[in-house]
């Protein structure tokens, strides 16, 4: 069972509207990181598709001091080297378990709507799933999507990316907000983040590798984990 390290507080939906107004108000927020800064020499701003909104819930409860400000502006620009596209695409997916419902291959199959059939739950506890990119890549950036028919935190999020399949050797880690280090990679520096239908956009920084993991464990409604959509932006190396 996850256990969180800072105590937990509750606030009322009116607080968290009013909350996400102040914050959009103001453009606070990281969740919608990315490149602003002008492109270099035979850089281009990456392109991607974002699914339309889907929320049906009340707004988040949940607080602690490392949630970073939900911002409902658009991304900024994020610039990548000409040639890069989406090569996790239909992709070899694996996992650390069977998933509790549909088909780890939805995953990577561009469907990114929320859909019931299209969220794929893997059981509670830290759980993985692993795309194989089938050759090494130069990386540059991956976009991932969780659960976003309501705004929830998922726990121990971490993305890595090594030449390893069973990420013993090379192994570099990219994103990491197990502050806690339930998972054992270390005390993650990264924030907790509200999902949202705009996904997570993790900055790869050209590392190289063929295969790109990605961890949770559970959220703060339950202790499921859920994946939608994967994209992974490179090239071959």
């Amino acid at each position: 069972m996850y256990q969180n390290t800072t105590p937990e507080t509750k606030t009322s939906s009116w607080g968290a509207v009013v909350t996400a107004m102040l914050v959009c108000a103001v453009g606070a927020g990281f969740s919608l990181a990315g490149h602003a800064e002008e492109p270099g020499e035979g850089m281009v701003e990456l392109e991607y598709e974002l699914p339309d909104a889907s929320y049906s819930g009340s707004p988040i409860t949940y607080t602690s001091d490392r949630l970073e400000a939900l911002s409902w502006g658009p991304r900024d620009p994020f610039y990548v080297p000409e040639g890069v596209e989406n090569v996790a695409f239909e992709q070899p997916v694996t996992a650390s378990v069977e998933p509790r419902f549909n088909e780890l291959e939805d995953i990577v199959n561009g469907q990114k709507a929320y859909d019931p059939d299209q969220v794929v739950e893997l059981p509670d506890g830290p759980q993985w799933i692993q795309i194989d990119l089938e050759q090494e890549h130069e990386i540059h950036a991956i976009l991932f999507w969780q659960f976003f028919e309501s705004e929830r935190v998922y726990f121990d999020v971490v993305v890595q990316v090594s030449n390893d399949p069973e990420f013993e050797e090379d192994v570099t880690t990219l994103f990491n907000n197990d502050y806690a280090n339930n998972l054992g990679f270390g005390e993650g520096e990264d924030p907790e983040f509200i999902t949202t239908h705009q996904g997570r956009l993790v900055d790869a920084e050209g590392v190289t590798g063929r295969y790109v993991r990605l961890w949770s464990n559970g959220n703060n409604w339950n202790e499921r984990n859920h994946w939608i959509e994967v994209e992974v932006y490179g090239r071959p190396s």
